[in-house]
């Protein structure tokens, strides 16, 4: 058995100065003031905070096909750095995840590493070509708990209604990567004003809000619930919030990057900051956060992205979209929405673990008896500079370095196993 003891502990809706002992079947077992077991192997958290494991519903680990940017085992240590115990593998590797072979790899390849639970997400159509439905049953016997095309949208309405309906009837909810490819044209960061300076090709926010428009629409039209991907507009903030109103079932993401930094960032034309959709205008900032503080958007994630610095060190146009975020994302959610008083700690901690678990249907998300023993223990005081060379996975891709966060994470569980110490 296990006991963590003299922290503070972060349960679904408060904080308490409690003890958690683990069981030796990796779940918790009591969590309050009790009598240590002899023989119990003891972790001290005094003067920090045990909080429930992050589930990132937003990953790549690029396995199979590119392991030069990251695999299974690098992302799984940079989860495990970051606090997060379990992940959604999105479908764009090489072959595509497609299929229930490629869903049968990802699974066993994650439990043979053993760091983190990663679940796969299928592609919602063969290939990711936007024309014919993927083998959705299969998938879901062989393990995959949702379905995307990310890193583009299905752009064919009616292929897209037929995956949602498919996917609703075999318990796979849809995350919709929203993005209209003939209007985007090209892209590579946000339409405004610095867009118009530096000269880099512009994505308008229309891009993004007509395929949330879509996909809300479909969804509606068919009465299954639809989940909107790493939301970046303020008028996407919107579309989502008045499709909540009128009841349609409906969740959505954003990302750190789209509360910490504004388009300003590209100026210095640093090839981290292209991210797709792109960095948006302060407008875009605050709404992002008045719909994460008011339930519009339901949970954080990183759209974790890494890439070899070969895919970033070349001119702005032609680099790689993607951040490498999983081993920042409680730390900027900590000082940029806890720190500043927009929510408490237990409120991130549901957008960060309890929701995920929720939209995907997931066992976890939250510390109380008898859920398994997946944490990790934080110092809040700890502040730091971010540093990419430490990063744990093969990505070192971030827009943030040298910039001063506090939530440091010190050690990680996965069903009550040690997965991560400083």
């Amino acid at each position: 058995m296990k006991c963590i003891v003299n922290g503070t502990v972060v349960l679904k809706d408060k904080e308490i100065k409690a003890d958690v002992l683990i069981n030796d079947g990796g779940r918790i077992e009591k969590i309050g003031s009790f009598m240590i077991p002899a023989g119990c192997e003891v972790t001290d958290a005094a003067g920090k905070y045990v909080l429930p494991g992050i589930i990132d519903m937003h990953v790549h680990f690029r396995e199979p096909g590119y392991e030069g940017k990251e695999d299974i085992e690098t992302g799984s240590r940079a989860a495990a750095h970051g606090g997060v115990t379990q992940v959604a593998c999105m479908p764009n590797t090489d072959p595509v995840c497609d299929n229930a072979v490629v869903v049968s790899y990802i699974v066993h390849r994650a439990k043979e590493v053993g760091l983190c639970k990663v679940h796969p997400v299928g592609a919602i159509t063969k290939g990711q070509k936007g024309e014919a439905l993927a083998d959705i049953g299969k998938m879901k016997n062989a393990g995959a708990i949702a379905l995307s095309e990310d890193g583009k949208s299905v752009m064919n309405s009616q292929i897209m209604r037929l995956g949602m309906e498919y996917g609703n009837g075999f318990g796979l909810k849809c995350l919709c990567h929203c993005e209209d490819i003939n209007l985007a044209d090209g892209g590579c960061v946000n339409e405004g004003f610095n867009s118009t300076m530096t000269g880099l090709k512009g994505i308008p926010r229309a891009a993004e809000d007509i395929i949330i428009s879509r996909d809300i629409c479909l969804a509606e039209s068919i009465g299954c619930p639809v989940h909107i991907c790493h939301v970046s507009t303020w008028s996407g903030v919107e579309i989502i919030r008045a499709a909540k109103v009128r009841g349609v079932k409906v969740t959505a993401e954003t990302c750190p990057h789209y509360f910490a930094l504004t388009d300003d960032c590209i100026t210095s034309f640093n090839t981290f900051t292209k991210v797709n959709p792109p960095i948006r205008e302060e407008k875009d900032r605050q709404a992002i956060i008045r719909g994460l503080k008011d339930g519009t958007l339901d949970c954080i994630v990183t759209d974790h992205a890494p890439h070899a610095l070969k895919d970033k060190q070349v001119e702005y146009s032609l680099a790689s979209f993607g951040i490498s975020g999983i081993e920042t994302s409680f730390a900027l959610s900590y000082t940029y929405l806890v720190k500043s008083g927009v929510m408490t700690l237990p409120e991130l901690m549901q957008k960060m673990s309890y929701v995920p678990a929720q939209i995907l249907r997931l066992e976890g998300g939250e510390i109380k008896e008898g859920a398994p023993a997946d944490l990790f223990i934080a110092d809040l005081d700890a502040t730091y500079k971010i540093d990419s060379s430490a990063f744990l996975s093969k990505g070192k891709n971030t827009p943030f370095i040298g910039m001063e966060v506090s939530g440091k994470v010190c050690k990680t569980f996965m069903d009550g196993r040690e997965t991560y110490s400083e």
